[in-house]
């Protein structure tokens, strides 16, 4: 199986896992009686900064895995996939799993700029593997 295909698999298990731990994190609260379920408004910051940080890293793998899905399809069917895309892959989803953990861990200047950073690389090599197939 081709890398880039590999990534996209750790891409979308790396959305599934924030998914996971967010409702797990929120189920836990709310059976310790810290929370009650309706507790958990859409796109309204609540909670502790650790549960909106996870939910935020989770939302924004999810806002980025059609992008990636995207790129993979139409290079995949153009047949286009060689070792450039396959090590692109690779650096998508470190960049990807690098800014979610940073997201989690902390939201001080240093941080915030490290993690823009990586969602650049993203950004940028998603722009690359597009204009590779025009």
């Amino acid at each position: 199986m081709e890398t880039i295909y590999l990534t996209l698999i750790g891409f979308t298990l790396w959305t599934l896992g924030l998914g996971v731990f967010l409702t797990t994190y929120r189920s836990i609260l709310v059976l310790l009686g810290k929370k009650k379920s309706n507790e958990f408004p859409a796109g309204i910051q609540h909670g502790s900064d650790f549960n909106w940080r996870l939910n935020r890293a989770h939302l924004n793998s999810l806002e980025n895995l059609p992008l990636f899905m995207t790129v993979v399809f139409l290079t995949a069917n153009l047949g286009m996939i060689d070792h450039f895309v396959n090590q692109a892959g690779l650096v998508i989803l470190g960049a990807r799993v690098l800014q979610s953990l940073i997201h989690l861990t902390s939201t001080n200047v240093i941080a915030v700029n490290i993690r823009f950073t990586f969602y650049m690389i993203q950004i940028v090599t998603y722009i690359v593997l597009l204009v590779r197939l025009v």
